[in-house]
């Protein structure tokens, strides 16, 4: 199935962790074997296992509203103070924006998603489905195994 889909955050429902579980229903007259050797027959309609599925950390920052205040208060700070960095907000209030060139490089940052809310969360984007992904390089990067969905 696929999961349920929370209308506030478009995320889906119960995710902890960054992952949700999703009901898996084997097709009727499956029969499978537990790790304790018990046999069971399914008739599609009962749960035979939960599906982990990755979701996104969402605290209540919406992308729309960051984008909206970068592009008219940006010269203000709004946009830092909205995203919880009031010290960048401050300077960008003192400073006009940097002269209008920090207000732009936000504005861009912002946009592209670079710059995120400061607790590490994601924006809510109000719809489901494919979003942008952060590439990062750590020194264990060469460790990980590629996942497919």
């Amino acid at each position: 199935d696929e999961p349920k889909i929370d209308n506030s955050t478009q995320e889906p429902m119960n995710c902890t962790n960054h992952t949700a579980y999703v009901q898996c229903l084997p097709a009727p007259n499956i029969t499978c074997k537990d790790h304790l050797g018990i046999e069971r027959a399914f008739t599609g309609h009962e749960v035979g296992f939960y599906k982990p599925i990755a979701c996104r950390n969402v605290n209540g920052y919406s992308y729309k509203v960051a984008v909206a205040l970068s592009l008219f208060l940006g010269w203000l700070g709004a946009d830092r103070f909205y995203l919880g960095y009031p010290a960048l907000g401050l300077l960008k209030f003192c400073t006009v924006g940097f002269c209008g060139i920090g207000s732009l490089i936000d504005f861009i940052l912002i946009s592209m998603q670079i710059v995120g809310p400061s607790d590490g969360s994601s924006y809510i984007i109000d719809y489901y489905g494919a979003r942008l992904t952060r590439l990062t390089i750590t020194n264990a990067t060469f460790r990980k195994m590629q996942t497919y969905p």
